[in-house]
């Protein structure tokens, strides 16, 4: 046997090993990166292109030789309407009308009494108060009968909490003060202080409590509404609970929101776990669209007949914009502009104020073939990276959803990504930074309705706080078969006239 026929084998087992190592090596740089991007870096996805990913939109994908001629292009306008600018001096913005003036009027220092008028000058001042706390005092004067025939006596207005001293203002104002400014009650139990007024913390804690109680019909009300939705978009995020069985740890609960993009609808559901009995329960009856990003929690509801299932593009781009700083040979950033075009479609629809229609035909002719390509890029690329490296798994990730990524085009009311639910998501995410954890599982149910309400309102224009305040005046003598007058959406139109700027009181 000779020498080199010896080496052979230990030689391909060298290889291997060396393969292995850089695999691996591969896959801790990529994890190395997102790590430090977590830390330390910009939370932004925004994607500058570099000028070899220019090059690369020029040249195609590998393969092609970099003496193609250019590909022909052409030139697309749309008109636009015009956002109305008021001029004012300095550029300022003007201050809103409805802000009530208090006029300050300065005379010239000498004597004008034989002057004439002949203008004025005004400058207006943007100035704050702090809020106030007051007492409404019901006094209802007692009269009897001439005869001794009894006493009569008005009956007291029902009250938000029965026998309680809170006003419906004041538990407006500690839940929007919670889960919309995400103020902890016990700051806010500071800001009474400041105004001399003692609550005790149990005290506060109850009524937010009852507040909640009250709006329970019209959670349940939206959970109806959910399910008859023809369109949702569904997504997670997590909350600490303290109501742990471990001593001196939190529990990991989490809210599944549910929005209907059509009828701007948000409703959120908490449930102990992240496991898919939630959803499953919440979505029992539901048929139509369903867009989520690729947790296998949501695989079951793509089996259903009734269910079409989309994927969401902002999660198969953030797989690329991971693995940019470690993919030398730009793949990463080739795909980007791919995906930017088709950001760019979408830019053009929204901006045009194209109809559903209108949108499903421009995506039919401008995203379809720049998916073909797309497609056809991933199919080849595969074959020549390494499966556990950044663009490697981008790759994966995009050819496993490929077929739910581009169920968008078919129809002009879906939308190419998740980015509204997750949007509706953020007020949770900066209020746990705050207020930290829900004290238990029931304080966790009660924030999924406060935020479920205001979150809605919000989509529809609606401001939150004067919002909740009429709704706790009403709810508890409003008839039930009207209780959809008191969501958010058909509250504005019923009760609340933007020229006037006066609530209704109606019967």
């Amino acid at each position: 046997m000779s020498s080199s026929e010896s080496i052979t084998p230990t030689y391909k087992i060298l290889l291997a090993e060396n393969e292995a190592l850089r695999v691996e090596n591969e896959k801790l740089s990529n994890e190395l990166a997102r790590l430090k991007k977590l830390i330390t870096g910009a939370k932004s996805e925004r994607f500058i292109p570099s000028e070899n990913a220019l090059q690369l939109a020029l040249q195609g994908f590998a393969g092609e030789d970099s003496a193609t001629p250019a590909v022909a292009t052409e030139q697309i306008t749309y008109t636009r309407k015009k956002s109305k600018q008021i001029f004012t001096p300095h550029g300022r913005n003007p201050l809103p009308a409805h802000l009530p003036r208090t006029e300050i009027i300065i005379e010239p220092d000498c004597d004008t009494t034989q002057m004439k008028k002949i203008g004025e000058d005004v400058t207006e001042e943007l100035d704050y108060e702090p809020g106030k706390l007051y007492v409404n005092r019901y006094v209802r004067p007692k009269y009897a009968h001439n005869g001794g025939e009894g006493v009569v006596i008005a009956t007291l207005p029902t009250r938000p909490i029965e026998k309680g001293i809170a006003g419906p203002g004041l538990l407006a104002h500690l839940a929007i003060g919670k889960y919309v400014d995400h103020q902890p009650l016990y700051r806010q139990r500071k800001q009474f202080l400041r105004h001399d007024v003692k609550l005790p913390a149990s005290t506060i804690g109850d009524w937010l409590r009852r507040t909640c109680e009250l709006f329970l019909p019209l959670y349940e009300l939206k959970r109806t509404l959910i399910n008859r939705a023809r369109y949702l978009q569904v997504d997670e995020t997590s909350i600490r609970v303290q109501d742990s069985d471990t001593k001196g740890k939190c529990h990991k609960g989490y809210y599944w929101v549910y929005h209907d993009p059509l009828d701007r609808l948000v409703f959120f559901d908490y449930q102990n776990s992240r496991s898919r009995d939630g959803p499953e329960k919440m979505l029992r009856d539901f048929s139509g669209f369903l867009q989520t990003d690729g947790y296998a929690g949501y695989d079951a509801f793509g089996s259903r007949s009734s269910i079409t299932h989309l994927a969401c593009f902002a999660h198969a781009r953030r797989y690329f914009v991971d693995a940019v700083p470690n993919d030398a040979s730009n793949r990463a950033e080739w795909m980007l502009l791919r995906i930017q075009k088709l950001y760019d479609v979408e830019r053009l629809a929204r901006e045009s104020g194209y109809s559903h229609h209108e949108r499903c035909a421009l995506r039919q002719t401008e995203a379809l073939p720049v998916l073909s390509e797309m497609k056809a890029w991933l199919e080849t690329e595969r074959q020549q990276v390494l499966p556990k490296s950044g663009v490697g798994q981008a790759i994966a990730y995009m050819l496993k959803f490929w077929q739910r990524l581009n169920v968008y085009t078919a129809d002009g009311r879906l939308e190419i990504d998740n980015n509204l639910v997750e949007n509706a998501i953020r007020p949770v995410a900066l209020g746990r930074k705050n207020y930290l954890f829900a004290g238990s599982h029931d304080a966790a149910r009660r924030g999924a309705i406060i935020y479920s309400l205001v979150v809605t309102a919000q989509l529809h224009d609606v401001e939150p706080f004067r919002y909740l305040k009429d709704v706790i005046a009403r709810i508890s003598d409003y008839p039930h078969k009207q209780l959809a007058d008191l969501l958010p959406q058909n509250w504005k139109r019923t009760f609340y006239t933007d020229s006037s700027n006066i609530i209704k009181r109606s019967a």
